[in-house]
């Protein structure tokens, strides 16, 4: 291994995932400190990398940007030869060890097949004079809670989770390819750092905007788990000194001797926003395995010059400055604030991946939405109308071909699309009515059960949102939400109502997604939308009966809820939502409303239940649903008639003037 000149360099850089957290830091450095190297940064743009962490850096004419991925043999190889790359600094990876433990073949794809991909490149090309592959102190395993000792470079790696085994194994590819192909390799194992602009799947970050919302802080275990934590601005200064005096063939370790455990920074951070550290903390199920301690022995990287600057107590203030002034970075992240996270765009890899230059001076991508759904139930109402909504709304989509209880359709449907949601609008209702499940029990369970659920654990695999449509004709007024009372089912409610097969199988197929973190479902009644010619319209069911019981209900306004689902999407929402308008309306009131707007001369009769069971095969579900939840992240969303003569019978009107009027 010999020693490069006291002071290598580089002319052209090429740096990978440098829309992330760390790399970008590094990226707005180099640009502003050397205005002489040409930086060159290649980001697919993943759930935590962002344009705006690059926003110092766009205007800068040494700069440009490059939407790509790095497992694209074909970009890659271009970038090194059209940019004339002479050095690269690989920081691209999946990096959150939570996401690894429910979708590993991704961080084996990105991590692993990734580096190995620019390894190749830089040795088909053979124009790389530095290469300086980015890991972490994870590599080691476990550290002795006793020791006093750090793990020096020439440490066993000993790794514990599929995240750090994917980075180890990475680390023995540039290995092998240094001493294979001689290309001029280092590598960095790097404590936990954290500073502005960091995702908040992370602790600090996390810690941070739930006291800012005023939520309780989640800590895995007992919180006895001990870290070190290096403030990002003195990372970045590690690796310009790494790019400019590291040894090719050596490994640096980029450390503090300085360690918290997990319950001393959410102390800390409770500090910071004057909260009762005992109030706001919450103990909460911990990790598959959880490593005790990572410690690691700095001298080396100090031998060549770099020290830490920061002090803990002024960075972490100086982050929590950056989240208060900048609380909507990163849009909506309340997916990444849960206890356990799951990430929720982490697709497939594609090998065409678009390649997408920024503009230098405004760092707008050039490019449409990066949202795209899979859509579950073509020839259904629901389904039909999302589809036409994302048309409207520019925003990509596609029908899924496979049949729910197949899993190998559904996966290849996954690999096909390469969604960021998937909407699950299938489902056995029954034709004319829910009364032909009573005839094919066989058939509803296999949709509405075996292939719901197959498609949520298809989803889950992948990190994937399912937006799951379901139905609140689970429950039926009771005595503790008796009729007329405005007291509704909650979300957390039993279902009570099993008068029918086809209620009996939603209700089993929810309780059982209630054990997959990564479904959203809602709870559909009674559906109504301005298009009265559709016969699976609720009014216009009931406008054709030739008798209708008259009891209140809670109903849902497609016209309004659908593109609230997309929103939710966006918004990462989960868990169970009554889907419905608040209040209720009774059939009588809906009729009565289409008599004024729609047909002065239109005559109904009523009946009682006694009366309607005789001429139905299972009984109805009748209920009022609670909408709090609902209302709280939409506070703008319409009672159910006002909803109703909004999107329905005043875009329909055919009377001149209502009674009254």
């Amino acid at each position: 291994m010999s020693a490069p000149p006291d002071k290598y360099t580089p002319k052209n850089i090429l740096i990978t995932g440098a829309a992330g957290f760390i790399a970008s830091h590094v990226t707005n450095r180099l640009i502003k400190k050397y205005p002489d190297y040409k930086i060159v940064a290649l980001d697919k743009l993943d759930y935590c990398s962002s344009l705006n962490n690059l926003l110092p850096s766009c205007s800068s004419p040494n700069f440009k940007f490059v939407k790509g991925d790095i497992t694209s043999a074909d970009i890659v190889n271009h970038l090194l030869v059209t940019e004339d790359i002479d050095t690269i600094m690989h920081f691209a990876a999946q990096t959150h060890v939570d996401n690894s433990f429910g979708n590993s073949f991704e961080f084996t794809n990105n991590n692993i097949y990734g580096t190995h991909v620019l390894l190749e490149g830089c040795k088909v090309t053979g124009l790389i004079q530095r290469f300086i592959h980015v890991s972490t102190d994870e590599v080691y395993g476990e550290t002795n809670i006793d020791s006093d000792i750090g793990n020096p470079e020439a440490s066993q790696l000993l790794p514990t989770n599929p995240y750090s085994a994917t980075k180890a194994g990475a680390e023995m590819l540039v290995m092998a390819y240094h001493r294979s192909y001689n290309l001029p390799t280092i590598t960095t194992r790097g404590n936990n750092v954290y500073g502005p602009n960091q995702f908040p799947e992370k602790l600090i970050p996390k810690y941070i905007l739930l006291a800012m919302r005023g939520q309780p802080l989640p800590i895995h275990g007992d919180g006895s788990n001990v870290r070190s934590y290096l403030y990002c601005e003195d990372v970045a200064e590690a690796f310009e000194v790494v790019l400019h005096k590291g040894v090719i063939g050596h490994a640096y370790n980029i450390g503090t001797q300085k360690e918290r455990r997990v319950l001393d920074v959410a102390d800390d951070i409770c500090k910071l926003f004057r909260l009762n550290a005992k109030e706001v903390i919450n103990f909460v199920r911990d990790r598959p395995f959880n490593d005790k301690r990572y410690f690691l022995d700095d001298q080396k990287l100090k031998k060549l010059g770099w020290e830490e600057r920061t002090p803990w107590e002024e960075g972490l203030k100086m982050t929590m400055d950056w989240y208060m002034k900048h609380p909507d970075w990163w849009g909506d992240v309340s997916g990444a604030l849960l206890p356990h996270p799951r990430n929720l765009q982490m697709g497939f890899s594609d090998e065409g991946t678009s390649f997408i230059q920024c503009d230098y001076k405004t760092g707008e991508e050039h490019g449409s939405s990066n949202l795209k759904f899979l859509i579950y139930g073509r020839t259904g109402w629901i389904g039909g109308l999302l589809g036409g909504l994302c048309k409207d709304r520019g925003i990509k989509f596609e029908y899924g071909r496979g049949r729910l209880e197949d899993r190998r359709s559904i996966m290849e449907d996954l690999r096909r699309v390469k969604p960021t949601h998937v909407f699950n609008a299938a489902g056995v209702t029954g034709r004319p009515n829910v009364d032909w499940c009573e005839s094919h029990k066989v058939e509803t369970i296999r949709t509405n059960v075996v292939g719901t659920l197959t498609l949520a654990d298809a989803c889950e695999e992948q990190g994937l949102l399912m937006m799951n449509f379901a139905t609140g004709c689970i429950f039926e007024y009771d005595s503790k939400h008796p009729e007329g009372s405005g007291i509704g089912f909650k979300e957390a409610d039993k279902p009570n109502f099993i008068g029918s097969f086809y209620s009996k199988t939603k209700a089993m197929v929810e309780e059982l997604l209630n054990e997959y973190e990564n479904v959203c479902t809602l709870r559909v009644r009674m559906p109504i939308s301005s298009d009265l010619s559709n016969p699976r319209n609720f009014i216009t069911k009931i406008s054709r009966y030739n008798k209708v019981v008259n009891i209140p209900n809670s109903m849902t306004v497609l016209d309004e809820l659908l593109p609230i689902s997309i929103e939710m999407a966006k918004r990462n929402c989960r868990g169970i939502w009554n889907f419905t308008n608040p209040s209720v309306v009774s059939h009588n009131e809906i009729l009565e409303m289409y008599r004024n707007y729609i047909d002065p001369e239109f005559k109904w009769v009523n009946f009682d239940l006694e009366e309607q069971a005789k001429v139905i095969v299972a009984p109805r579900s009748n209920n009022e649903l609670d909408t709090s939840k609902l209302q709280k992240e939409f506070p703008e969303l319409l009672s159910i008639k006002d909803s109703i003569i909004k999107y329905v019978f005043e875009p329909n009107r055919k009377t001149q003037s209502l009674p009254g009027s």
